[in-house]
């Protein structure tokens, strides 16, 4: 099954981050030995941050290991519907629009989303 890898789990082994390194290293590798890995350009902005050049983020997101993959219309569509509701129910500010999108996405080609933020996620794609 492809599985939409969400900027957060990338993140946490690029920076070694305590709280969260050994989780998302072990759950990657594990999704990585039976699964598609699919990244969008949403998530490829989001962990571009931590690189100073293109050469060195295509390095640490080799395409062979990170399938690209455009975003569908249908999930610029949901995400947008489902921000709303988000709005709709006060949610904090902490959550932007780009979230929608990769849930969306995962939930428009009936993708796995790996992400440490599954409860919210599922909460606005249950599936």
């Amino acid at each position: 099954m492809p599985v939409l890898v969400d900027s957060n789990v990338i993140l946490d082994i690029f920076t070694e981050d305590p709280k969260w390194f050994s989780w998302s290293s072990r759950t990657l590798a594990e999704c990585a030995e039976k699964d598609l890995l699919i990244i969008n350009p949403i998530i490829y902005a989001e962990v571009s941050i931590r690189f100073e050049r293109i050469e060195e983020l295509e390095e640490a997101l080799p395409p062979e290991f990170f399938i690209r993959e455009e975003l569908p219309w249908e999930a610029a569509f949901l995400a947008g519907k489902c921000f709303l509701l988000y709005k709709r129910r006060k949610g904090k500010k902490t959550s932007q629009l780009p979230d929608f999108y990769i849930g969306a996405h995962a939930a428009v080609c009936g993708y796995a989303l790996l992400t440490r933020d599954a409860r919210r996620y599922r909460s606005y794609f249950p599936s």
